[in-house]
């Protein structure tokens, strides 16, 4: 006999959603120096979620601009926006698109395709629901949080600043952080 059990989110709602940009964060950290971590952002993004009645059913899309990088020092921003990082002449955007949302325990892995410099890849976001309530203005607000580390040379961004003595200027390795704010849409 097989059984199954039903996921259960407190509060959960199902529906079509847009990200809050004013509300959320998309971030990321690199290694630098071989001694510490930079920090940034990007400022300009959206995007849409459908939290379907089955959760495992649910979908994101979203986009970023990478013009719109923000380390907190313009002139790495600048470096950062040339072919030799993003190319943000050539690829204006990125984009995520889900193809998979897997329950994990208490929380979830939402697999999808991660596009820079028009290079797709397979990403897996480790997924924690924030919650879900009413906001201020009538409407009802999501909150989520995720977390992936990606590889900037598997998108192109492949550029090597060897450091005297060894180790490279800039990591491999691209910690990314995003805290997601999301409005309900009304019909």
């Amino acid at each position: 006999m097989t059984s199954t059990t039903a996921v259960q989110i407190p509060g959960y709602v199902a529906g079509t959603w847009d990200i809050d940009a004013a509300h959320s964060t998309v971030g990321f950290s690199v290694r630098h120096m071989m001694v510490s971590k930079v920090r940034g952002y990007f400022t300009e993004f959206s995007g849409e979620l459908v939290t379907a009645e089955d959760p495992a059913r649910s979908s994101v899309t979203a986009t970023i601009d990478m013009d719109s990088i923000d380390t907190r020092q313009e002139q790495r921003d600048a470096h950062i926006r040339s072919a030799d990082f993003f190319d943000v002449g050539n690829h204006t955007v990125m984009t995520f698109r889900s193809t998979r949302v897997v329950a994990d325990g208490d929380d979830w892995s939402v697999e999808g395709d991660l596009t820079i410099k028009g290079i797709t890849k397979p990403v897996t976001l480790r997924l924690e629901v924030n919650g879900f309530g009413p906001d201020a203005y009538g409407g009802t607000r999501a909150g989520f949080s995720a977390k992936t580390s990606i590889s900037r040379k598997a998108f192109g961004v492949d550029i090597d600043m060897p450091m005297d003595g060894g180790g490279v200027v800039v990591g491999d390795k691209i910690d990314i952080e995003l805290e997601i704010e999301a409005v309900l849409r009304t019909a």
